[in-house]
C-alpha cells in the first residue's frame, strides 16, 4: 500500500533526513510531506480539504469538475482548495491537466508537547 506520511518538524530536519536518505540510497518505506508548525499543517489541511483527500484517494486521476462532484461542492471553492493542496505538494498534476493523490494510506504523525 502507497502511504503518504504528513508530519511536523523542522525544515533543517527534514532536510538532514533527505540528505541522509540521499547518501545511504535506501528509499523510505513511505513518502513524507513536512510542516514546520502543527499550525500551518491545519491550515493546509483544512476540514473540506480533508474530506476532498479522502474522495480522492485511490481514484485515479480526475479533473477538478469531477472531484467537485464527488464532495458535492462547487467547482470554483474545489478549484480554490486543489490549488493549496497542490501548492503544498499533497496533490500532484498530471500531463492532461487532471489531479491526482497518488496515495492510498494517509498517517498523519506530531507531537504536543508542554511549552
Amino acid at each position: 500500500m502507497k502511504t503518504v506520511t504528513l508530519d511536523v518538524r523542522s525544515p533543517s530536519d527534514a532536510i538532514a533526513d533527505f540528505a541522509q536518505t540521499w547518501r545511504t540510497g535506501k528509499p523510505q518505506r513511505s513518502a513524507h510531506i513536512s510542516f514546520a508548525t502543527p499550525e500551518l499543517l491545519w491550515k493546509v489541511l483544512t476540514a473540506k480539504r480533508w474530506e476532498l483527500l479522502k474522495a480522492l484517494c485511490g481514484a485515479g486521476p480526475v479533473s477538478i469538475r469531477e472531484a467537485a462532484r464527488r464532495v458535492g461542492r462547487d467547482v470554483k471553492a474545489v478549484h480554490g482548495d486543489v490549488t493549496a493542496l497542490l501548492n503544498a505538494g499533497v496533490l500532484d498534476r498530471t500531463g492532461d491537466g487532471r489531479i491526482i493523490f497518488p496515495f492510498e494510506a494517509v498517517k498523519v504523525e506530531f507531537l504536543l508537547q508542554a511549552a
